[in-house]
């Protein structure tokens, strides 16, 4: 029998008959899926999860596509209904590590409406965001997280509407877990991912992401170093912020780091509680 010969640690992760990928030269979605698999690998090699009780889930965009190029159970569903999905997913089999990832306008603008409740339910399910503040694989529209005045091809005079703050949102209901990190700092998105991997109920984890080829032409960073330098020197970490200090400002900075921790009952803890007096 052939034994599969690696070149990297995180090959066995990976569909590699789908790469290369097709990301941009500069996106920094390749570096959130890494830091991700490295947690993911962690905790598959602790015992504490098994690999074919994994299941990624995207909708449509390049944050979702990272579901083509894991070697694991995968689902490709449509724009902004990737939550949902999920939620059908793990109430049919509890036992399922059920793992969406989307961008910010997948999740927080067409499949809002489902972010919201999936949140306030506490349904056992991780949900990574990865923001770089417009529509990007559909042509560089204004997405709910895009920064007032920015001009996109849909506000070509600037954006007039505040941006959706989808930390405070989330954090207002009932997840778990909310945390927001960078692709700057890849260690971060490894341990809020880690944890959130070992964790019940709705867990939610903003990736804030470099996109030069489309928001990058729209606030004059098209050199795809410059732009992660540029993000770089506004992320500014700390361990325990408040929900206050989660506005977006690309002057004033962007805070990273875990906002929300709870052990609330959990959507399925609940069910079967419910079930058990029946």
């Amino acid at each position: 029998m052939a034994v599969a010969t690696f070149l990297h640690p995180l090959d066995k992760h990976l569909r590699l008959d789908r790469i290369p990928t097709l990301y941009c030269p500069g996106c920094g979605l390749g570096i959130g899926l890494a830091a991700m698999l490295r947690a993911l690998d962690k905790r598959i090699e602790e015992g504490t999860i098994e690999p074919d009780k994994v299941l990624w889930i995207g909708g449509i965009g390049c944050s979702a596509r990272m579901v083509f190029y894991v070697n694991y159970d995968a689902a490709h569903v449509i724009h902004g209904r990737s939550i949902p999905f999920a939620t059908g997913v793990v109430l049919a089999n509890p036992n399922i590590k059920a793992i969406v990832v989307g961008g910010d306008g997948d999740i927080a603008g067409i499949g809002g409406n489902h972010l919201l409740h999936a949140a306030r339910r506490n349904i056992d399910l991780i949900v990574v965001m990865f923001t770089n503040f417009v529509y990007a694989m559909t042509g560089g529209q204004v997405a709910p997280t895009t920064p007032r005045g920015v001009k996109t091809t849909t506000t070509p005079y600037g954006n007039p509407e505040y941006p959706m703050n989808v930390i405070k949102l989330v954090s207002s209901l009932n997840a778990n877990y909310v945390a927001r990190t960078s692709i700057t700092t890849p260690h971060y998105i490894e341990q809020y991912f880690y944890k959130a991997l070992g964790m019940k109920g709705f867990r939610f984890i903003e990736v804030i992401s470099t996109c030069p080829e489309v928001y990058g032409r729209h606030i004059g960073l098209r050199n795809p170093v410059e732009m992660y330098i540029e993000l770089k020197k506004r992320v500014k970490y700390k361990p325990r912020p408040s929900i206050e200090e989660a506005e977006i400002d690309w002057n004033e900075g962007i805070v990273i780091g875990e906002f929300i921790e709870r052990n609330n009952p959990s959507y399925l803890e609940i069910i079967k509680g419910e079930l058990s007096e029946v």
